[in-house]
C-alpha cells in the first residue's frame, strides 16, 4: 500500500514537473477561479429553458424522494382500487386511509402535487383528476388557499365534470356515494368561498387583481356552477327516475325511461346530490322559492337515497328549514328541524365515529338556534325533547325574544347571523375595469366599520328583521293588553295605549296579517286521497314542499266587530301520547336489560345447631318482643 502511495505521489510530481515546462500565463486566476470561470462559461452555453427544466427535474426528484414510503404505497393501492372499480377498497382508502395519512404526514402542509406522484400511477389522467380533487379539498379545509389554488381547483373541477358529461357514453367509473356527495358539496363550497373572497376588493394584492382581471369573470361564475348542476340532473334524468319510482313502475320500465345514464349508480347519485346542491346554491343566492321548487320531486323520507349519506341528509333539512323561515312558514320550519334533530340525536353514537362529525355537529347547533327563533315567532310543542335542548343552549335569548321590544331584535339578529348560510352575490366586482376597481377601493368601508349595505348577508338580515319588527316590536304593548281580556272596546284599548282609535285598529289589522302564514296542517288532502297529520316526511305526498294552507301562527287570535275586540288565546297542550310512548319504550328497554342480565347468586342462610339455635330463637326482632323458642 505504501509503495502504491509513493508511486502515486511520484506520478503527481512528474506531472507537476511536466506542467512547469509548459509556459502558460495563468494571470491572477487561481485554480479555483479557473474552475468557476469554466463552469460559468459552460452554463452560459446551455439553453436557459433547458437549464430551468433540469433544475425543475432535480427539484422534483428531491421532492419525490421526500415522500414517505407508506404514502407512496397508499397512492399505488388507491390507484389500483380505482382502476378495478373495487368499491370496498376505494371506500376504505377514501374514508380511512386518506385521513390517516393526512393526520400523520400532512396535517399542516400540502399533499404532494399530482405531477409529482404521476409516475406512481402511470400518468393515469382520470386518477390524477380525482387526486387533485382531494388535494385542493385538503388545501381549503386545512390550509389557506392562494389565488393559484382557487383558479386551479376550478380548472380541475371543470376537467372532472367534462369527463363525466362529455364522454362517449357513460364512463366506466364507480365511486362510493360518500365521495360523490363530497365532490358536489366541495364544488359548491369552493364556489361560495371564492365569491366571498372575490367580493373583498380592498384586501387584494396586485398579483390577485391581475389574476382576477385576466379571468374575465368566468372562473367560479354562478352560470358555470348552475350549468354543471343542471347538466348532471338532465344527464341522469333523476327527476324522471323519482317520478317513475313513486308511480310504482317496474325496473325495466324505469330503465327505458331514464336511459343508459340514469341506470348507472354513479350518474343516478350525482343527479340526486345535484338536486340538493341546487337547493343549496339557490339558498346562497337568496331565491328561496326556487330552492324549494327544485326539490318538489324529492321525498323527505328516511328511506330516500340521499339519506344514506348523513352529511347530505342533514344539509338537505337545514336548507329546506331555512327556506321556510325566509318564507315566513315557521310551523313548517319547526317540523323540518325537529325531524332532523331527532335523527341526529338517535345517530349521535355513529356520528362520533365519522370523520364528518364536527361538520354535522355544527350544523345541528345552528338548527337549534333557528328552532329557537321559529318557536319564539310561532309557539309550538311539537317535540319537548328538542325544545328542552334549545332552552338549555339559548334559554336567555328565548326569554328576550318572547318579551319582544328592541332587546328582542338584537337577539334575533345575533341568532340569525350565527345560524344563517353564508350568502353570496351572483356577480362579482368588475375587475376587468381598472377605474371602477380603484373607485370601489376608495369607497369600501374599513374593516373596523360595519359592512356595506350591499353585503348579501346583511341584506337578507335587514329583510328578516323588518318582518320581525313588524311582528314583535310595535304591537308588544298591544299584545299584553289583548292577553288580559276576552272582549274589549277599541276606544278603551286606544286610551290604554294613549293612541288614536283609528291607529290602534290599523296596528291590530297589521298584527293579524303577520300572524297568518301558509303551512301544512293536520288533515291535508294527500295525493293518494288519505288524510293524516302533516310532517316533513310526508310533504311530498301532499303536493311538494311549497304546498300548504293559510293558518294562524300566533297563540293570540282576535276579531273586531262593531268596535268590539273579541280575543281568543290558544294554548298548546302537552302531547301525552308521545310522553307515554317514550316512557313505555324506556321501561321496555330496562325490562329487556334486566331479563338478559345474569341473576345474582343467592347465598343460603347459615345453619345453626345447639346453643346457637337457642340463641337465634331468642333473638329480638325489630317488630316485636323476643319470643323464646319452644323446647
Amino acid at each position: 500500500m505504501a509503495e502504491q502511495r509513493m508511486a502515486l505521489w511520484a506520478t503527481e510530481q512528474d506531472v507537476d514537473e511536466d506542467l512547469q515546462d509548459v509556459d502558460v500565463n495563468m494571470g491572477a486566476y487561481g485554480q479555483q477561479g479557473f474552475d468557476e470561470l469554466a463552469m460559468q462559461h459552460q452554463l452560459a452555453q446551455i439553453d436557459p429553458h433547458l437549464l430551468a427544466a433540469m433544475q425543475q427535474q432535480m427539484a422534483q426528484q428531491a421532492a419525490f424522494a421526500a415522500i414517505p414510503d407508506p404514502v407512496k404505497m397508499f397512492i399505488v393501492h388507491f390507484h389500483q382500487a380505482v382502476q378495478e372499480n373495487n368499491l370496498p377498497e376505494i371506500t376504505a382508502a377514501y374514508e380511512s386511509g386518506w385521513n390517516k395519512y393526512t393526520e400523520k404526514y400532512y396535517a399542516k402542509t400540502e399533499w404532494p402535487e399530482a405531477e409529482l406522484i404521476a409516475p406512481l400511477v402511470n400518468d393515469d389522467s382520470i386518477f390524477l383528476i380525482l387526486y387533485r380533487e382531494l388535494y385542493y379539498r385538503h388545501v381549503y379545509s386545512r390550509l389557506t388557499p392562494n389565488v393559484d389554488d382557487r383558479l386551479h381547483s376550478y380548472e380541475n373541477s371543470c376537467e372532472l365534470f367534462n369527463y363525466l358529461l362529455n364522454s362517449d357514453g357513460p364512463v366506466a367509473l364507480e365511486l362510493p356515494e360518500q365521495w360523490l356527495w363530497d365532490i358536489i358539496d366541495e364544488f359548491i363550497y369552493q364556489f361560495q368561498v371564492f365569491c366571498t373572497w372575490r367580493s373583498k376588493v380592498k384586501a387584494k394584492t396586485d398579483d390577485e387583481l391581475i389574476a382576477l382581471s385576466e379571468s374575465d369573470g368566468s372562473v367560479w361564475s354562478s352560470y358555470s356552477v348552475l350549468n354543471v348542476l343542471y347538466s348532471l340532473i338532465q344527464k341522469s334524468r333523476i327527476n324522471e327516475y323519482i317520478v317513475a319510482h313513486q308511480s310504482g313502475k317496474s325496473e325495466e320500465e324505469i330503465a327505458e325511461i331514464v336511459g343508459e345514464y340514469g341506470t348507472r349508480p354513479l350518474y343516478r347519485m350525482l343527479g340526486y346530490f345535484s338536486l340538493v346542491g341546487l337547493l343549496r346554491v339557490h339558498v346562497l343566492l337568496g331565491d328561496f322559492t326556487l330552492a324549494l321548487k327544485v326539490m318538489e320531486n324529492v321525498e323527505l323520507l328516511q328511506r330516500s337515497p340521499y339519506t344514506r349519506v348523513t352529511a347530505c341528509h342533514v344539509a338537505t333539512y337545514y336548507h329546506v328549514g331555512f327556506c321556510y323561515i325566509m318564507l315566513r312558514r315557521y310551523p313548517d320550519a319547526i317540523r323540518t328541524f325537529v325531524t332532523i334533530l331527532n335523527f341526529v340525536m338517535r345517530m349521535r353514537q355513529y356520528h362520533t365515529r365519522s370523520y364528518q362529525y364536527d361538520q354535522i355537529s355544527k350544523t345541528a347547533d345552528r338548527m337549534y338556534a333557528l328552532f329557537a327563533v321559529c318557536n319564539a315567532l310561532s309557539p309550538s310543542r311539537l317535540d319537548d325533547n328538542i325544545a328542552n335542548i334549545a332552552k338549555e343552549r339559548y334559554g336567555e335569548q328565548i326569554q328576550k325574544m318572547t318579551r319582544g321590544g328592541e332587546e328582542a331584535l338584537a337577539v334575533y339578529e345575533e341568532l340569525f347571523t350565527y345560524a344563517c348560510p353564508k350568502f353570496i352575490s351572483a356577480n362579482g366586482p368588475p375587475y376587468d375595469d381598472q377605474a371602477a376597481i380603484e373607485q370601489l377601493i376608495l369607497q369600501e368601508a374599513p374593516a373596523t366599520q360595519p359592512a356595506l349595505p350591499l353585503d348579501p348577508t346583511h341584506r337578507h338580515l335587514s329583510l328578516f328583521l323588518s318582518d320581525i319588527a313588524a311582528q314583535t316590536q310595535s304591537p308588544f304593548a298591544l299584545r299584553s293588553f289583548l292577553k288580559l281580556y276576552t272582549s274589549l272596546g277599541t276606544e278603551k284599548l286606544a286610551n290604554f295605549l294613549e293612541v288614536d282609535e283609528e291607529e290602534i285598529v290599523q296596528e291590530m289589522m297589521a298584527l293579524k296579517s303577520y300572524n297568518k302564514s301558509v303551512s301544512r296542517v293536520p288533515g291535508v288532502e294527500a295525493k293518494n286521497g288519505k288524510k293524516g297529520p302533516s310532517t316533513a316526511a310526508s310533504d311530498v305526498q301532499a303536493g311538494g314542499l311549497l304546498a300548504g294552507q293559510t293558518i294562524t301562527t300566533s297563540d293570540l287570535n282576535f276579531v273586531i266587530e262593531n268596535n268590539m275586540v273579541h280575543i281568543t288565546e290558544s294554548t298548546v297542550g302537552r302531547r301525552y301520547a308521545g310522553w307515554f310512548i317514550k316512557n313505555g319504550e324506556r321501561a321496555q328497554k330496562i325490562f329487556e336489560d334486566l331479563k338478559n342480565t345474569a341473576p345474582v347468586p343467592v347465598v343460603p342462610p347459615p345453619t345453626t345447631t345447639g346453643q346457637g339455635a337457642v340463641a337465634s330463637a331468642t333473638k329480638k326482632v325489630g317488630w316485636g318482643p323476643s319470643v323464646k323458642a319452644a323446647a
